[in-house]
């Protein structure tokens, strides 16, 4: 697994910033179990990259609680008990809202446009999933693109706060990455059981909402959606 090949690199995102994500993402799934011993040479070839963005990536990872210092440079994955994983869930859903509630004051009218579109395509979509499954027929494409448009649904709201520093606590606080978040989701559209389809009607009431400049109600949306979410997801681990 390389992070360096052109294929992988997205212009607008660091190596550092994509290892970051890469170990973030295989302690999440326990690829990386509690307890693993990471080291910087070992990561970098792991990865394919300098030990340099390691080191970086390791860093932010210890200061998300996620790894544990043992040497120079040796940490070991850390076991987080289900208090903190806990804790950690309800850091993320207080920050989802408070991403909401700036995005109500700050949010373009070119920015809700799209979260409009956004929702007109994945409506589409959830009609054309549950039409396959009626019919028998595979439905892997269509929900990952069900998925790939609430993720930028998603994304849109954060960006639409207009303030990296709150986007950037967010990302740090997952409880679960979004790899793993996604897997499960997935698993459930496969199967035909509308997990995650069902609750995405939500949206249109945070981009009403929104539109309203309503911070108070924008805040309640998210914060409610977020933690019946969170609590399903967590469910299946």
């Amino acid at each position: 697994m390389s992070l360096s090949s052109p294929e992988t690199t997205a212009a607008t995102t660091t190596i550092a910033e994509r290892v970051y994500q890469a170990l973030r993402s295989q302690i999440g799934s326990g690829e990386l179990e509690p307890g693993a011993k990471m080291t910087e040479r070992g990561m970098a070839e792991r990865l394919g990259v300098s030990p340099t963005p390691v080191r970086e990536a390791i860093r932010r990872l210890e200061l998300d609680g996620l790894v544990e210092r043992v040497g120079p440079r040796t940490t070991l994955v850390a076991r987080i008990e289900e208090d903190a994983s806990h804790d950690l869930a309800e850091v993320e859903v207080a920050l989802r809202g408070l991403a909401a509630r700036f995005a109500a004051r700050h949010a373009t009218d070119d920015e809700l446009d799209e979260l409009d579109r956004l929702l007109d395509e994945a409506d589409d979509l959830v009609i054309l999933i549950r039409a396959r499954h009626r019919e028998g027929k595979p439905v892997e494409k269509h929900a990952d693109r069900f998925l790939d448009v609430l993720g930028r649904f998603n994304e849109q709201v954060n960006a639409a706060a207009h303030n990296p520093v709150l986007v950037r606590l967010l990302e740090q606080s997952r409880s679960l990455t979004p790899s793993r978040q996604r897997e499960i989701s997935r698993s459930h559209l496969l199967a035909g059981d509308d997990f995650g389809a069902d609750r995405y009607a939500e949206h249109r009431a945070l981009v009403v909402a929104l539109r309203a400049r309503d911070a108070v109600e924008t805040e309640r949306i998210v914060t409610e959606h977020a933690a019946r979410g969170l609590l399903d997801l967590r469910r299946e681990i």
